[in-house]
């Protein structure tokens, strides 16, 4: 399973290669006593209002935890793998109640 380091390298690559987009990926460690988020939002995307920092926040409520960071790349980290894929459709909600 990815640490928070590569999931941050993960990001990287991928918003470098989506040009515009929102990226919110997750991973629980082999024990699943803990799951990391990471959470990136592209320079366009800014400027409507998307926050990485407050998605990744609310994403991360769904696993019991919590994060934070900048507007475009944040990281959470929480306790109940078990919704990891909860959390992660929440991502899409979010997305949809920062551009309104």
């Amino acid at each position: 399973m990815p640490d928070m380091d590569s999931l941050r390298g993960m990001v990287d690559l991928l918003r470098d290669k989506i040009g515009s987009g929102v990226i919110v990926l997750g991973s629980g460690n082999t024990t699943g006593e803990k799951v990391n988020l990471v959470a990136a939002v592209t320079r366009d995307l800014l400027k409507r209002g998307l926050h990485a920092g407050k998605l990744v926040k609310e994403v991360a409520a769904v696993i019991g935890g919590g994060g934070g960071g900048r507007p475009d790349l944040a990281q959470a980290g929480g306790k109940d793998l078990s919704r990891l894929d909860e959390a992660l459709e929440r991502a899409f909600r979010v997305v949809e109640s920062q551009l309104k």
